[in-house]
C-alpha cells in the first residue's frame, strides 16, 4: 500500500480562511481520488484535542493522523532551518510552505519524496505589502524548497512565472488550480440569514479586510460615488470594524452603508453570494484569489484589480479595473454602475462567470496531485 502523507495543519491553523479552504478541500479529494493500492494519511503540528478531532470531521478517510510533539510555531522553525523530520520514508505533499525540506534519496526502492505548495509571489512582487516576519519566511521556506523539494506546486501561471525568474526550478513547477468550494450551496433560507446578519436591499460583496494587501481603501472610496446601494465586507478580523468606519467617514461614506462581518460559516457565507449585486476586489496583489472563484460559481457579476493572478483565474469573465491610476475609484465606481444600471450586461456577466468557474475541480486538482506524485 502506497501513502501519501499530506501536511493538513493549514486546516486547523486559519479557520475559515482560504489556506484553511484549501488545504481542507484538496485533502479531501486526494482521499476521495486515490488510486487503487493507495491512501492518504494527515500529518499535524501538536494541538488541542478539539482540533483533532475537527480534523476527524472534515476529513473522513485519513488512514492515520500523524502528532507532532511540537505546536506550530515551533514546528515551522524547527523545519525552516531543516530539523525535526517525519518518521518512515515515502510521499509528502505540503499544502503550504510549512513542510519537512531537507536531503533525501530513494529509500529501499521507493522515492522519499516532498512536493510544497507555494500560494503566492507577494514576497518578491509586492513585499512591502507584507510584515517582515511574512516575507522572512516565504523567502527562507522557497529557497529551501529550491533546493531540496522534488516539486513545487502554485495556483496559478502568474506565481510560476515570478518564481522561475527568482530561483532554480527547472522543470520541477507545475500549476495546479484551487477551485470552489464544495460546503457552499444556494440556501433556501437565504433571505432570513441576510436579515440576521444586516443585510438588507442591494449591496455589493467583498471578501476583504484592513490588510494593505486586499484594497479595501479604494472600494469604500468608489462607493461614495455609488449612492444607492451598500457594501458588505466579509473575512474581517474581529476588532476592525471599527478601523472599517473610520475609514469610510474619511471618504465622506455613511458608515451603515458599509457592512462589516467577520468570518461567516459556509451557510452563512453562501447565503451572503446569494444575494449580493456583484463581487468586488481591488487586491493589490494575490496569488490565486479563492473568494473570487466562489463568486464566479454563484454566478456574481465581478469587477477585480488588475492583478495578474486574478486577470488569469478570472479570464473574461469580469471586468478589470487597472491599479494605482489616479482615478481607481472612479474606475470601480464606473463598472459598479454599468453592473447595476444595466441588466443584459449584468445578465451577460452572470452567465459568463458561470462558465468560468466550471474551469475549477477540486476533484480535477487532486488527480493532478497524484499523478504528479507518480512522475516523480
Amino acid at each position: 500500500m502506497i501513502t501519501l502523507r499530506v501536511i493538513v495543519d493549514e486546516v486547523t491553523a486559519v479557520s475559515g480562511g482560504g489556506m484553511s479552504r484549501y488545504a481542507e478541500e484538496l485533502t479531501r479529494q486526494l482521499i476521495a481520488t486515490a488510486p487503487r493500492g493507495s491512501n492518504v494519511a494527515g500529518i499535524v503540528s501538536a494541538s488541542p484535542e478539539s482540533d483533532y478531532a475537527h480534523l476527524a470531521e472534515r476529513l473522513p478517510g485519513l488512514v492515520e493522523l500523524y502528532k507532532s510533539p511540537l505546536a506550530r510555531r515551533e514546528l515551522a522553525a524547527a523545519w525552516a532551518h531543516g530539523f525535526t523530520r517525519l518518521p518512515g520514508a515515502g510521499m509528502v505533499h505540503a499544502t503550504s510552505l510549512l513542510a519537512p525540506l531537507h536531503r533525501h534519496l530513494p529509500m529501499g526502492g521507493r522515492n522519499d519524496q516532498t512536493v510544497v505548495t507555494v500560494h503566492d509571489a507577494i514576497a518578491w512582487t509586492d513585499p512591502e505589502l507584507l510584515n517582515p516576519r511574512q516575507a522572512s519566511w516565504s523567502r527562507t521556506m522557497t529557497k529551501r524548497a529550491e533546493r531540496f523539494a522534488d516539486a513545487v506546486v502554485t495556483p496559478t501561471h502568474a506565481v510560476a512565472e515570478v518564481l522561475a525568474e527568482n530561483f532554480d526550478f527547472g522543470d520541477r513547477l507545475r500549476v495546479i488550480a484551487g477551485a470552489p468550494s464544495s460546503r457552499l450551496k444556494a440556501m433556501h433560507d437565504g433571505v432570513e440569514r441576510r436579515e440576521r446578519l444586516g443585510l438588507r436591499g442591494d449591496y455589493l460583496l467583498a471578501v476583504a479586510a484592513l490588510d494593505p494587501r486586499k484594497g479595501l481603501e479604494v472600494l469604500i472610496e468608489s462607493l461614495g460615488q455609488v449612492p444607492d446601494t451598500a457594501l458588505a465586507v466579509v473575512g474581517s478580523p474581529p476588532g476592525e470594524a471599527e478601523g472599517i468606519a473610520r475609514l469610510a467617514r474619511d471618504h465622506g461614506v455613511d458608515p451603515e452603508r458599509v457592512v462589516v462581518l467577520d468570518v461567516l460559516d459556509d451557510d452563512d457565507l453562501a447565503a451572503v453570494l446569494q444575494g449580493a449585486s456583484a463581487f468586488l476586489q481591488a487586491s493589490r496583489a494575490e496569488g490565486f484569489g479563492l473568494a473570487l472563484v466562489e463568486a464566479l460559481a454563484f454566478g456574481l457579476p465581478v469587477i477585480h484589480s488588475d492583478v495578474p493572478a486574478l486577470v488569469e483565474v478570472a479570464a473574461d469573465a469580469g471586468i478589470t479595473v487597472p491599479r494605482g491610476e489616479p482615478d481607481e475609484a472612479a474606475g470601480y465606481a464606473a463598472a459598479i454602475r454599468e453592473v447595476l444600471d444595466d441588466g443584459e450586461h449584468r445578465e451577460r456577466l452572470a452567465v459568463a462567470a458561470r462558465d468560468r468557474a466550471r474551469a475549477f475541480s477540486w476533484r480535477d486538482s487532486a488527480e493532478k496531485v497524484w499523478q504528479l506524485h507518480a512522475d516523480l
